[in-house]
C-alpha cells in the first residue's frame, strides 16, 4: 500500500484467488478520513466495470475482498492486471481514485492440446531426423507460466527443446538409433511440462510413436524450388504450374497424391488450387501485383503406401506487372483567392501524384488544361508539383479559372486521371471609377423648390467588395457650392439647395468626384455643367416717352407718330418678346406698333378735334411668357390749334418758324438715314442667324428632367437691352469671373404652333458682349 504523491491515488495489491473478507488495506485511515464521518458523508466506492470483488466496511473503513478474483480471466494474459476503484463522499463532493492490483500465483499447471499425441515413424528413418512435437501452454504470467520438458527415458528417441526469437520453445524427438518394427512397433514416452512456480505445478501427455514398415522411400521432386512468372492479369483458372514426384517404391508405396503443407496461409489456399491427383496448380483468384509481388507455395507429395512417405518442394510465383492502375492526384495545398497583382512565379497550389504501378508503368507526367490559361505545373521533385502563376492576372477580365489537371502514366497502353480545380481570382483596388460621360450638361428652371432633385451622376468600378463602393462628392476647391447644388454621397443625386434665379445665376459649373472603399482609394472625376433655364417670373417695366401730356399741333397726317413707349423684361427668350396693345375700351383715332411701341394716329386730324382737353390712351404691355405678365402705360396727348402754339411761343423767346420746321425737317431724314442703315445691318444679321438655324434646328439636346428645343427667330423685330450682369459660377472653368452683358432681338412674328408643351430658347439670336475683368 501507498500514497504516491502529486497524482492523490492510493495502490493497493492482492493476491488472486484470496478468500472473502481478505484483508486489502485501511483506505479511510490512507485518505486521510475519519471513521465515524463515512456514513453521514456518504462514503461509496464504484468500480470501472469490475464487478464487486472489492468492498469497504463503513465501520472500520477497511477494503477488503468481496467474491473470488481469478487473475487469468479478469486479465488474461496481460503482465499487470489492476482493478480501478472511484471512491467518492459528499459533504464536500471528493473523488479518490484506488488501484488495487492482482497479483499472479500459480494456480494454472501447464496444458497440453491433447492427452495423446500419435507420432509415425517409418523404420527407415536414418538417426537424427525431426519429428515435431506440440508444446504445453500455462495460463499465468511471468515465472509461473515458464516451462520445462523432460521425456522419459528411452534408447530409440530424445527430447529436443529449440527457443524462437518470440521467447517461444519448439519442441520434437530426435531419432538417436534405427527403429525396427518387428522388433517393436509402437513406443510409448511421457513428456512432462513444469512450470517456475512456487510451488511448481507439471502437466503430462503420452506420446504414442508408431513405426511404419516396408515403405523406405519417399516421393521425390526434379526440383526443390520451382519458380514460375505469371502476368497479374491472368484469369482465374489458369496454370501455374505441374508438378511430378517420383517414388521408387512399387505398388500403392509408389502412388503419389499431392497436398499443401499444413503451413501454407489459409490466403494463398484461396488464392490458388492444386490438384491432389495430378500435382497441377491453377489460380483460384484473381492476383495483385500491387497486394502481392510474389507467392511462396509449399506443396508436399505423399506415397499410397501402409507407411505414407512424403517428399516436399516449394514454388515461387513471380507476379508480373500490368498497368491496371490509374495514377492518383491529391490536393496538398491551395492558396485561394489568388490576388490578381500576384507575380509570376506565385505558387498558388501543391500537388502530387502516385500510381501504384511499378517501372513504366508507375512513371507520370502531369500538364494542365487548357494551356492558355495564365498558370503552369512546375515540377519541384518526384512525383510533386507546384501550380504557379505564370502571366499577369487581372479580375475584371476573368475573375475564376477552370484548371484540368492530367496525370498519364507511361505504360502501354496509358492510363490517366483527371482533376479539377477552380481558382477563384482576388480583387486588388486597380480600376478608378468611371463615369458613363465625360460631361454632363444639365437643365434647371428657375424657381426650383429648396432641395428639387435635379440630376442624378453615376460612376462604375469594375472592382468588386469595398473596391468597388463608391461615395460621391463636389469638389469645391475652385468655388464654395454648398450653398447651391450638393450631391448624396451613395446614389449620386444632385440636389439645388436653394431656388435658382435665371436673371442672376445662368450657369453653374463644377466637379464630382466620385471614391472608391478600397486601399488606397482611386477617384474619378466628371464636369457637370447646370443651366438656369429662365421661367417667365418677371412682368415687363415700362417707361413713357415723358412726363405730363404730349402736344400734338394739328392738322396731324395719318400715320404720324406721337411717341413711343419703352418696355424692357428681365427675362429672356420668348418670355422677354414682348408686344403693345391698345386697351380695348379705348376709342379714339390712335394706334400703337405691336412690336415697337411707337403710338401714332390712325387717321388725319385737324382742328374739329380740338376740344375736350387731353386724351389718355392705356397700352397693355405683354410678353410671350406661359403664363403672360403684363404691364400698363398711359399716355396723355393734348390737341392744340398751329395759333394757339404761336400764342404759347410768344411768351417764349423767339424763334423762327421756318427755323423750327427746318429743324423737325432734319430730324426726321436723319432717323430715316438711322433706321436705313439699321435695317441694313440687322438684315446681314438675320441671314446669318438662318443660315446657323438651318444646321442646327434638327439637333435634339435631352438633358436633366425634360428636352430643350432650340427656336431661331427669321424675322425682323424689336431690340431690347438689359443692362444687368448676369452670373456664372463655373468650379472648372479656366476664366473664372466672367460677366457680360446681354443684347435680346425679338422678333415681330407670333410664337410657333406647340409652343406651350416646351421649353423655348432662342438660339443664335441674340448677341452676347463678353466683358473680363
Amino acid at each position: 500500500m501507498s500514497w504516491e504523491a502529486g497524482n492523490g491515488q492510493l495502490h493497493y495489491s492482492v493476491p488472486e484467488e484470496s478468500q472473502h473478507g481478505t484483508f486489502v488495506g485501511r483506505i479511510a485511515q490512507d485518505l486521510g478520513l475519519e471513521v465515524d464521518e463515512l456514513v453521514p458523508r456518504m462514503f461509496r466506492m464504484e468500480s470501472q466495470s469490475h464487478g464487486d470483488y472489492l468492498e469497504v466496511n463503513v465501520q472500520n473503513g477497511i477494503l477488503f475482498v468481496n467474491s473470488r478474483i481469478d487473475r487469468e480471466e479478469l486479465c488474461v494474459k496481460d503482465p499487470l492486471c489492476i482493478i480501478h476503484l472511484e471512491v467518492i463522499i459528499d459533504k464536500p463532493l471528493r473523488v479518490f481514485h484506488v488501484e488495487v492490483e492482482i497479483k499472479d500465483i500459480n494456480d494454472n499447471a501447464p496444458i497440453f492440446p491433447q492427452k495423446e499425441q500419435n507420432v509415425f515413424v517409418s523404420e527407415l528413418r536414418m538417426p537424427g531426423s525431426f519429428f515435431p512435437l506440440e508444446g504445453a501452454s500455462d495460463a499465468d504470467i511471468g515465472p509461473n507460466s515458464q516451462l520445462t520438458y523432460t521425456l522419459s527415458a528411452s534408447e530409440y528417441f530424445t527430447l529436443e527443446v529449440e527457443k524462437k526469437h518470440d521467447e517461444s520453445q519448439s519442441l520434437g524427438l530426435i531419432l538417436k538409433g534405427p527403429l525396427d518394427r518387428e522388433v517393436r512397433a509402437m513406443h510409448r514416452l511421457l513428456l512432462v511440462a513444469t512450470d517456475a512456480g512456487k510451488p511448481e505445478l507439471s502437466g503430462t501427455v503420452q506420446l504414442l510413436i508408431s513405426v511404419l514398415d516396408e515403405n523406405d522411400n519417399a516421393p521425390v521432386f526434379n526440383q526443390s524450388v520451382y519458380k514460375v512468372q505469371m502476368a497479374e492479369d491472368v484469369l482465374s483458372g489458369a496454370l501455374v504450374i505441374k508438378l511430378n514426384a517420383t517414388d521408387l517404391d512399387e505398388g500403392s508405396n509408389k502412388d503419389v497424391t499431392y497436398s499443401f503443407q499444413n503451413r501454407v496461409p489459409l490466403k494463398l489456399k484461396n488464392t490458388f488450387t492444386l490438384n491432389s491427383l495430378n500435382g497441377e496448380i491453377r489460380t483460384k483468384d484473381k492476383l495483385d501485383f500491387e497486394e502481392n509481388r510474389q507467392y511462396e507455395i509449399q506443396v508436399q507429395a505423399s506415397d499410397k503406401g501402409s507407411n505414407p512417405m512424403t517428399g516436399y518442394c516449394s514454388i515461387v510465383v513471380e507476379v508480373l506487372d500490368v498497368n491496371d492502375n490509374a495514377p492518383e492526384m491529391s490536393l496538398k495545398s491551395l492558396s485561394v483567392p489568388v490576388p490578381e497583382d500576384s507575380l509570376p512565379g506565385t505558387v498558388v497550389a501543391l500537388i502530387s501524384v502516385s500510381d501504384q504501378d511499378s517501372e513504366a508503368n508507375g512513371q507520370i507526367s502531369c500538364s494542365l488544361h487548357p494551356p492558355a490559361f495564365p498558370f503552369k505545373l512546375v515540377s519541384t521533385f518526384k512525383n510533386y508539383y507546384s501550380l504557379v502563376v505564370a502571366q499577369p492576372l487581372d479580375r475584371e477580365q476573368m475573375a475564376e479559372y477552370k484548371l484540368v489537371i492530367t496525370a498519364k502514366d507511361h505504360g502501354t497502353p496509358s492510363l490517366s486521371a483527371l482533376s479539377s480545380l477552380e481558382v477563384p481570382i482576388g480583387d486588388i483596388n486597380d480600376n478608378t471609377p468611371t463615369f458613363t460621360q465625360a460631361s454632363y450638361t444639365v437643365f434647371v428652371k428657375e424657381n426650383n423648390p429648396p432641395g428639387a432633385h435635379i440630376f442624378t451622376v453615376s460612376a462604375s468600378d469594375p472592382d468588386v467588395a469595398e473596391n468597388a463602393l463608391i461615395t460621391y462628392w463636389i469638389d469645391e476647391k475652385l468655388w464654395p457650392l454648398s450653398s447651391y447644388i450638393s450631391v448624396h454621397s451613395e446614389s449620386g443625386k444632385l440636389y439645388a439647395l436653394q431656388p435658382l434665379d435665371y436673371e442672376e445665376l445662368k450657369l453653374l459649373e463644377f466637379q464630382v468626384s466620385a471614391k472608391d472603399a478600397g486601399l488606397p482609394s482611386l477617384c474619378g472625376n466628371v464636369t457637370v455643367q447646370v443651366f438656369v433655364v429662365d421661367e417667365n417670373d418677371n412682368a415687363p417695366t415700362v417707361s413713357v416717352p415723358q412726363e405730363g401730356p404730349l402736344l400734338l399741333v394739328v392738322p396731324v397726317m395719318a400715320g404720324h407718330v406721337v411717341g413711343k413707349i419703352r418696355a424692357l423684361d428681365a427675362d429672356s427668350g420668348y418670355n422677354a418678346w414682348l408686344r403693345y396693345e391698345i386697351h380695348e375700351g379705348a376709342n379714339g383715332p390712335w394706334r400703337v406698333g405691336l412690336y415697337s411701341g411707337e403710338v401714332s394716329t390712325t387717321r388725319m386730324l385737324d382742328d374739329g378735334e380740338i376740344g375736350g382737353g387731353s386724351q389718355n390712351l392705356l397700352v397693355l404691355v405683354k410678353d410671350h411668357g406661359k403664363p403672360m405678365l403684363s404691364a400698363t402705360a398711359t399716355v396723355s396727348v393734348s390737341l392744340m390749334a398751329s395759333t394757339q402754339v404761336m400764342q404759347a411761343d410768344s411768351h417764349l423767346p423767339r424763334m423762327g418758324g421756318s427755323s423750327k420746321t427746318l429743324v423737325d425737317n432734319v430730324n426726321i431724314y436723319l432717323i430715316i438715314a438711322i433706321c436705313t442703315v439699321s435695317s441694313l445691318f440687322l438684315l446681314a444679321i438675320i441671314i446669318y442667324i438662318a443660315l446657323r438655324c438651318q444646321s442646327q434646328a434638327k439637333e435634339a439636346m435631352m438633358y436633366g428632367p425634360g428636352t430643350a428645343t432650340l427656336v431661331c427667330a427669321s424675322e425682323v423685330g424689336s431690340w431690347s437691352y438689359s443692362n444687368r450682369h448676369s452670373h456664372i459660377l463655373a468650379g472648372v472653368s479656366n476664366e473664372a469671373g466672367i460677366k457680360s452683358d446681354l443684347m435680346v432681338f425679338s422678333p415681330n412674328i407670333p410664337p410657333p404652333p406647340g409652343s406651350e408643351n416646351q421649353e423655348q430658347i432662342l438660339c443664335d439670336s441674340s448677341i452676347q458682349v463678353s466683358h473680363k475683368f
